[in-house]
Formats: C-alpha cells, sequence, structure tokens
C-alpha cells in the first residue's frame, strides 16, 4: 500500500512538473518581448495559429505533431519538450531528496526560476529582473518559516552572492576596460544567496565559475581565439542545482580535508 502511495504520487509531481514546464516555456518566450504571460492563449510565434488543448500536452503532442506546428508545420524548438522534462525531473529530485513538505514546494518554485532564467540567458542574454528580484525576497521571507537556513545566513547569502560578483565586475570593467559582468547575473547570485545561504552561494558562483571556464575554452577553441560573449546565467543555475542537492556534502568533504 505505502509503495503504491509512493508510485502515485512521484506520478503526480511528474505530471505536476511537465505543467509547470510547459507554462516555463511561456515565459521564456514572452518576458524578454514584454508581452503577458497569461493572454493571448497559446499560440504559435509564425502563424499565430490559436493551440487547442490536445496540441498543448506537455512532451505527448511534441512527440504527436512530430515536432511540428499543426497549421503551419513550423518546426517547434527542441526547447520546449526539453524544458518540460527538465522542470518534471528537477521536481521528482526534489521530492526524493526532501520529501513532501513545505520546503520542497518552495525549492520547486526556486528551481523553476532558475529554468526560465538560465533558458532566457542563452537565448536573449539578459536575465528579468521581474524573476530574480522577487524570488529573492521569497527566498529571504522563507527563511523565517521553513527553518532550513535562518534569516541571518540568508541575508549574509544575499550579500554573499550578489557582492561577490559586483566586485568582480568592478574588477573586470577596470582590467578589459568594458561590462565584464552584467546587472543581472549579479541580481541572481543575490536570489541564490537568499535560497541557499552564503556558503552554498559561493560554492554554487565556484561551480559556476569552474563549468563556465571549461565551456569557455571550447568555445575558443572552437572559434580559434575569436573572444564571444558567453552567458553566465546557465552556469550560475546549474551550479545551483549542484549545491542544491549536493552542496552540503561538498562543503563537509572539503572540510574534512
Amino acid at each position: 500500500m505505502v509503495q503504491m502511495t509512493q508510485i502515485f504520487t512521484t506520478i503526480i509531481i511528474f505530471i505536476i512538473g511537465l505543467v509547470i514546464g510547459s507554462f516555463s516555456n511561456v515565459c521564456i518566450y514572452r518576458l524578454p518581448r514584454n508581452e503577458s504571460i497569461v493572454f493571448p492563449g497559446s499560440h504559435c510565434p509564425r502563424c499565430s495559429y490559436p493551440i487547442e488543448w490536445h496540441d498543448n500536452i506537455p512532451l505527448i503532442s511534441y512527440i504527436i505533431l512530430k515536432g511540428k506546428c499543426r497549421s503551419c508545420a513550423e518546426k517547434i524548438s527542441l526547447q520546449y519538450p526539453l524544458v518540460e522534462f527538465l522542470t518534471a525531473s528537477l521536481y521528482l529530485f526534489l521530492f526524493y531528496f526532501y520529501g513532501l513538505q513545505l520546503r520542497t514546494v518552495v525549492y520547486m518554485v526556486f528551481c523553476s526560476a532558475l529554468v526560465i532564467i538560465a533558458f532566457i540567458d542563452l537565448k536573449e542574454k539578459i536575465i528579468p529582473d521581474v524573476i530574480s528580484l522577487p524570488l529573492t525576497a521569497l527566498g529571504f521571507l522563507s527563511s523565517f518559516v521553513l527553518k532550513n537556513i535562518s534569516p541571518l545566513n540568508s541575508l549574509l547569502g544575499i550579500l554573499a552572492g550578489g557582492g561577490s560578483l559586483y566586485l568582480i565586475a568592478i574588477a573586470g570593467t577596470y582590467i578589459f576596460r568594458k561590462e565584464a559582468m552584467g546587472g543581472g547575473d549579479i541580481k541572481l547570485s543575490a536570489m541564490v544567496g537568499a535560497f541557499l545561504g552564503w556558503q552554498l552561494a559561493l560554492l554554487s558562483l565556484f561551480i559556476g565559475f569552474l563549468l563556465g571556464s571549461v565551456i569557455g575554452i571550447i568555445v575558443l577553441m572552437k572559434t580559434k581565439g575569436e573572444i564571444r560573449d558567453v552567458p553566465f546565467g546557465p552556469f550560475i543555475a546549474l551550479g545551483t542545482l549542484i549545491a542544491l542537492f549536493f552542496g552540503q556534502g561538498i562543503l563537509d568533504w572539503y572540510f574534512l580535508l
């Protein structure tokens, strides 16, 4: 009986993740264009054909339609099923790591925001304040309720996350004579600190810089040394997810050394 309940809960959480992932795709497309995320309803960006409910079922509709619009046969970006599946998978990880509790729900909101920010920055090279600023407030306020980190640790996380990137931005601008770190990255790091506290916030940045450096070297090799702007938001998001799930274990291992 317990096993059946576990399986049923797992399926429900995965479905909820798919639905939220579908909504996240709407945010990824519309927020950079300053469009409403509510009206009008889902439609093809090319022919404006209204998408019926049976063509808007996460993952399933993409497979049935073979990745094309029913009206104009325009290819649907692989981003849509990817975001849906990624969000649903993150929700399952959170459920298995933390169980059914309020903290899990708050972290689901947090992870959804990270996914939206990562894909917007990857495509548009911007991080909307409309996501990072309210989530920073949510992370700080939740520390009074959830007790997984103290309000002081959350506040220090905001200062450590945002402040460290702010100092890097100042130093980089002075050295390279151009903007080295966007304001969106700074606010994103502050948001991460609000949820994870100062230690895990700094760890997430370290992991983000490490991953970004590896990708940056690969890009330089591919472009034969040509410098290109590589958005840092996705690396912060990935580093944050690693810190969220495995960060405490990494810190414990490090301090044992």
